[in-house]
């Protein structure tokens, strides 16, 4: 039997849900579903400059799966981008940090040190 999925921890929910080439009218892109935590990851790592190690403590995961869904999310970011496909970022079991909705909780900083509530974004 496999391990239960643990919930990761994110400081709020992405501004846009996601990302369109811009093309010819008329013409469809495939869509590209990147998970809320993987999006979180990028957000970690790539704009704050967090090691993985720091992301995974932020997230509350080990950073073995840190690497697995940043590795997962680059080589989506990448598809989209080369190949022309539409990227929407939704899904996943995340905890959204409780200081964030309350608006007194840095982005980028986020520990709040508050008890969060799980959030299932698949339902």
């Amino acid at each position: 039997m496999a391990r239960p999925k643990k919930i990761r921890k994110i400081c709020t929910m992405p501004e846009n849900s996601g990302f369109v080439p811009l093309q010819e009218c008329g013409h469809d892109t495939e869509t590209i579903i990147m998970a809320i935590d993987e999006y979180e990851t990028i957000r970690l790592i790539d704009l704050f400059g967090y090691t993985q190690e720091e992301c995974a403590k932020q997230m509350q995961i080990a950073r073995t799966t840190v690497q697995a869904m940043y590795n997962d999310a680059r080589k989506k970011m990448a598809d989209a981008l080369v190949n022309r496909k539409s990227l929407c970022v939704e899904g996943g079991d995340v905890n959204i940090c409780q200081g964030a909705e309350a608006g007194n909780c840095g982005r980028e900083n986020c520990l709040c040190g508050k008890q969060d509530e799980g959030v299932n974004t698949n339902e």
